[in-house]
């Protein structure tokens, strides 16, 4: 049942017009559910998603930001979404350079919220 659940997540999130590539990660790092468009190491892809997440909290917490949602790392070519899914899980995507990326962006928090709900 949790695997078909995960599943079910990570179809939902590579159904947002511009995410190229996702994953969902717990807390500590270990994939849980992915659809990668690239060869990659997952453990270290997970578990620094994970980290940079974690960092991200930890920063907001030291100048007293309400809440950290997402964290964001852009490049030329793509973008990389690192966003918080409830206590357990974060999501990770992989977001083309011709997406609206503020559309992704909201899309993404809705599934999170979902998945947060969920599990």
């Amino acid at each position: 049942m949790l695997k078909e659940k995960i599943s079910a997540f990570i179809e939902l999130i590579r159904s947002i017009d511009g995410v190229a590539a996702c994953a969902l990660v717990s807390r500590d790092g270990i994939i849980a559910g992915k659809n990668f468009d690239r060869e990659l190491n997952e453990p270290w892809f997970g578990a620094l998603s994970a980290t940079i997440l974690a960092s991200a909290e930890s920063v907001g917490s030291i100048i007293r930001m309400k809440s950290m949602s997402s964290v964001t790392i852009r490049a030329e070519d793509s973008s990389i979404v690192v966003m918080g899914a409830g206590e357990n899980f974060l999501i990770t995507a992989i977001i083309t350079d011709k997406a609206d990326f503020g559309k992704v962006h909201t899309e993404m928090l809705l599934v999170a919220k979902k998945i947060g709900e969920a599990m």
